[in-house]
């Protein structure tokens, strides 16, 4: 089949998911303009801040856009093409987009409360504690993963028979990583225009797109050749100013800037497919069971999370994007419409890998995001773009969907510490707990241990990470479901997502012990491989478990 069609399809079924059944749900809730959103009624200059809706709806769309739409579509067409795109569908519009925008919604309805909170105020006490818990957790494999593979992009460096050399991508990799930190450079003075002489509208998207494309070619013209480790401890330095510095000087700028590389990227493989069209080369469907993935239920739905449904979006929208929403007007677009663009992102990385896959059926060679990467390339190097200029530019967007994504996480994993150990009288609280939330030194206690999972194997666990933010992706139907009912609104729209997130999350963890039990009975577990893993996957299930007993006498 065409990949224009397929795109073409998925398109207008997105944008027809978002301009009716993402504006039902907007009225039927309600929203009000005229109301004081958290931004205003809590503006503190640093997490609470009154911005224009695209702003955010760009740090959303970022922050979001991590690997997971790229890789989990591509990884999950091992099934075939169809059932992934079917997933990516039916899941961005009915799973995914509901939920992010409801973590928003409910969230901007309650004093910019973070998913935690309103566990707290709609579930229980108990809950919040078990959900914070799980939620910093959470964050540090993020962290530890997300951290190692931005590194590992920005590494100019291999081994090669025990001996380290230069690797044949090193200029690339070096020019990727310039442009990270003329980025930093560049989304700071952008931060201190916007706030000095209030720019918005065309103003601000120039300015905006004169810092991305400087940043583009300075990085170009002047690689930083680096190791690993070099790489990894200016990330870790990233993402510590990123989690304590003002949303509007670093973070804000920095993602709106990122949106127009990744438009760039999107725009280019939509014209790129128009133009080439090429065919879709991957099967339609090649059976329920996988050898190397399982089955399709629940693999599909684990392994494809981003682009469905995320747990770790609703952090994003309830931690960060709520409070910086100056209009309750603004919240379909930051919260329906940055779902339903990244589930579009998805249909265009299986499109580029069906595009590189053999005749015959057999997938490209490579990871996800070599594909992916290399793909894209290829289609923006018929435009004529110099082919160190299409790798130097997928190079950057590959690393960016990483990077986005960590400083967002770093930032929430921050929060979620401190709420954590906080107490509603802060001011007369023990000394202990006013060190702990300090947002310094929580910020530096996250990160260390982050630092920590990526020194001492988080791969270890890294394979639960799908069943865990999918776990956290059914927590959050849960709250919301508990919230609308207690304010009188609809949640009957709510209850068949969060029913199949309950049964996929609890079927991947039964499967995945099982095996592991099996594992020790044969005699070839290793404990701190799948030892770990069988103790995570028997801890995972018990927040969902408590807060599934408590919805009677809560609801």
């Amino acid at each position: 089949m065409n990949t224009l069609v397929i795109v073409l399809i998925s398109a207008v079924c997105l944008l027809c998911g978002y301009m009716v059944y993402g504006r039902w749900l907007a009225k039927t809730w309600g929203i009000d303009p005229k109301a004081k959103t958290p931004a205003y009624t809590h503006e503190d200059g640093q997490d609470y801040v009154p911005t224009n809706g695209w702003i955010v709806f760009s740090h959303q769309f970022s922050s979001i856009a991590g690997a997971g739409p790229v890789t989990g579509a591509i990884q999950a067409a091992a099934f075939g093409w169809v059932p992934v795109l079917l997933w990516i569908l039916v899941g961005g519009v009915f799973f995914g987009a509901v939920t992010d925008f409801g973590a928003l919604y409910a969230s901007v309805k309650n004093e910019g409360k973070s998913m935690g909170l309103l566990i707290e105020k709609y579930i229980g006490k108990t809950g919040k504690r078990l959900f914070l818990i799980f939620c910093w957790l959470f964050t540090l494999i993020v962290i530890a993963a997300f951290a190692d593979m931005v590194a590992g992009t920005f590494n100019a460096y291999t081994v090669k028979d025990g001996v380290t050399e230069l690797a044949a991508a090193a200029q690339t990799n070096g020019a990727a990583g310039s442009i990270s930190i003329a980025f930093i450079v560049f989304a700071m003075v952008f931060g201190v225009l916007q706030k000095k002489f209030n720019l918005e509208g065309k103003g601000e998207f120039f300015v905006g797109l004169a810092c991305t494309v400087a940043s583009l070619a300075i990085g170009m013209a002047f690689p930083l050749i680096g190791g690993k480790d070099a790489w990894t401890g200016f990330t870790f330095a990233y993402i510590f100013f990123a989690s304590v510095l003002p949303m509007w000087l670093l973070k804000q700028p920095r993602d709106y800037m990122t949106t127009f590389m990744f438009a760039g990227m999107i725009l280019g493989a939509v014209v790129g497919i128009v133009v080439a069209h090429p065919n879709m080369n991957l099967p339609m469907y090649t059976g329920f069971t996988n050898e190397k993935l399982g089955n399709m239920f629940p693999i599909l739905f684990v392994t494809v999370a981003c682009g469905a449904v995320s747990g770790f979006h609703s952090l994003v929208s309830s931690g960060t994007s709520s409070k910086t929403v100056e209009n309750e007007k603004d919240m379909l677009k930051v919260g329906y419409g940055a779902m339903v663009l990244e589930s579009l992102l998805a249909v265009l990385a299986l499109c580029v890998a069906g595009a590189a896959a053999a005749a015959d059926g057999t997938a490209a060679v490579g990871t996800p995001f070599q594909i992916f990467s290399s793909g894209v390339a290829g289609l923006l190097e018929m435009f004529g773009l110099p082919i160190y200029v299409a790798q130097c530019f997928m190079t950057m967007c590959v690393s960016a969907l990483a990077l986005t994504s960590l400083d967002a996480v770093a930032r929430i994993g921050r929060m979620s510490f401190q709420e954590l150990f906080s107490v509603d009288d802060m001011e007369n609280a023990e000394g202990w707990r006013k060190f702990l939330c300090n947002k310094y030194v929580s910020t530096i206690i996250t990160l260390a241990f982050g630092y920590i999972l990526t020194r001492v194997g988080y791969s270890n666990i890294w394979p639960l990470f799908g069943s865990a933010n999918q776990l956290l992706s059914a927590l959050v139907l849960i709250t919301l479901c508990v919230f609308l009912k207690v304010t009188g609104r609809q949640n009957k729209t709510l209850i068949v997502p969060c029913v199949i997130m309950l049964c996929v999350t609890f079927t991947a963890l039964v499967q995945r012990t099982l095996a592991l039990v099996n594992a020790f009975s044969a005699g070839t577990a290793v404990f701190m491989v799948e030892g770990l893993q069988l103790i995570v996957a028997i801890l995972l299930m018990v927040p969902v478990s408590y807060t599934h007993l408590t919805l009677p006498t809560k609801a």
